[in-house]
């Protein structure tokens, strides 16, 4: 993993990320190239550099919309190339958009479209390559975990997944005195040398301390000859937090958010999400309003008045604030008074109203509520206070969530599928107390584009 902003980034798709550009710069050079064999190029098409970073740029970006570089992408080359080509789709369209509002940038319709042709093929080739090498041991960082007792076997049970492994190739166990073994017998170490001895025997990159009890029997020394000789130490939680990208609440203590890095907060910081809201916000409302407007008419058509359903709902710091949305339901939903959740197959939303929700068109209002400063773009969702109040007295740490303005998008909405009970609430919380505690305005991009692949294949909604 690299560590970007404190967010973490698998390496392989780092690496891919920086091939691709190249290579979709190269693709520009190259299509023009082919275009003008043996010719001089007319006046207009050079330099090509600025031009070729835009395209890759827009190319990377459409990619990203597109879920091309989540790690937990399961479809195989089929899906991989579906999602490529709906990418070069989504591009073709940005780039026709900028050579309309820059004309500098474009380079003429034959040497524009070899280029493409260049960059699709390519890409296809690339992805194809990739799939086949990313997840071969000797690509990935060998652990050695410290402990086989209870938790320890948390590892093999968390990180069922291909995907959640990535990056790691668990090595062995190391048994403890006086620790029950709980994981495979066959993975167990049991080892006659220093700690530090065994690792370079094993050629290991990572030790990840899983001990049940640190009071007793715990190579305290060891382990920081370890350290101090260059190799890397993790606490379990963080292990996680790195693999799985979410805080596992059950495993957490108050002394790991103490002094664990992260949650920063600052005038920069205050600043820099303020404008980033402001803009992304007013933007999307001058390029969206006639979907709102047909939206609007669409909802009166069926159901007449009120167009607009305002909810209670909490925000920064705990305090309440009117939450703006679309009606997407019928008249007095609630009508007994019971806060409800949403369920599969609601009867309580309309015909209209469910394509608004599939769409997240009726989340659009709420771009008012970030004008406002109610909301940001992007946090952990608002919830009712009905809702807070029961599942902060249920839910360890469920409160801190409020310790930043909630979002119109997050990272628990592009993690996690639509939540509609106290577990998925707490399984939702793991990954707001990530975004808590390891917000940047990196990880705001990369959410706002992955959000885009939430919207367009229709994931979580109800």
């Amino acid at each position: 993993m690299f560590r970007v902003f404190r967010h973490y980034v698998p390496r392989a798709f780092v690496v891919l990320a920086v091939g691709e550009f190249l290579f979709l710069v190269a693709s520009v050079y190259l299509g023009v190239a082919l275009r003008f064999l043996g010719q001089e190029p007319p006046y207009g098409v050079e330099p090509l550099l600025p031009k070729a970073v835009v395209f890759a740029l827009v190319m990377l970006g459409a990619m990203t919309a597109m879920g091309l570089y989540q790690r937990n992408l399961r479809e195989g080359l089929g899906g991989v190339l579906i999602r490529l080509g709906l990418s070069a789709l989504l591009a073709l369209v940005a780039m026709s958009v900028l050579f309309y509002v820059f004309p500098g940038l474009f380079l003429g319709r034959g040497a524009f479209g070899l280029a493409y042709l260049v960059a699709l093929l390519g890409l296809a080739l690339v992805r194809a390559v990739f799939l086949q090498v990313a997840d071969l041991e000797a690509l990935q960082r060998r652990v050695l975990v410290l402990g086989a007792g209870p938790r320890a076997a948390e590892i093999a049970k968390r990180l069922r997944r291909k995907a959640d492994r990535r990056g790691c190739h668990i090595v062995g166990y190391v048994h403890v005195a006086g620790e029950r073994d709980a994981v495979d017998p066959q993975k167990v170490i049991r080892h006659d040398v220093p700690l530090l001895e065994l690792a370079r025997r094993m050629q290991i990159d990572e030790i990840v301390v899983a001990v049940q009890d640190r009071r007793k029997n715990f190579p305290l020394h060891e382990i920081l000859d370890c350290r101090m000789s260059g190799i890397e130490v993790l606490d379990l939680l963080s292990f996680f937090e790195r693999q799985l990208r979410r805080v596992e609440l059950d495993l957490m203590q108050p002394s790991w958010l103490i002094f664990s890095d992260g949650f920063r907060y600052g005038l920069w910081r205050a600043v820099s999400k303020r404008l980033f809201d402001v803009v992304v916000s007013a933007a999307l409302l001058l390029l969206l309003w006639p979907v709102m407007l047909v939206a609007a008419l669409a909802i009166y058509l069926e159901t007449g008045r009120p167009i607009l359903y305002r909810q209670v709902r909490v925000g920064e710091h705990w305090r309440p604030f009117q939450l703006l949305k679309f009606r997407s339901m019928v008249q007095d939903a609630e009508a007994d008074g019971r806060a409800r959740w949403a369920a599969p197959g609601d009867s309580r939303v309309t015909r209209v109203g469910r394509f608004l929700r599939r769409s997240r068109i009726d989340e659009l209002p709420q771009l008012v509520n970030v004008l406002r400063g109610d909301m940001s773009f992007v946090g952990p969702r608002p919830e009712r206070p009905e809702f807070v109040e029961r599942l902060a007295r249920e839910i360890p740490y469920y409160a801190e969530r409020n310790r930043v303005k909630p979002g119109i998008t997050g990272w628990a909405q592009v993690c996690y599928p639509y939540g509609a009970s106290e577990e998925d609430a707490a399984r939702k919380l793991q990954y707001d107390l990530y975004y808590v505690k390891n917000y940047s305005l990196f990880l705001d991009l990369l959410i706002l584009l992955q959000t885009a692949e939430v919207v367009l294949w229709g994931r979580g909604a109800r």
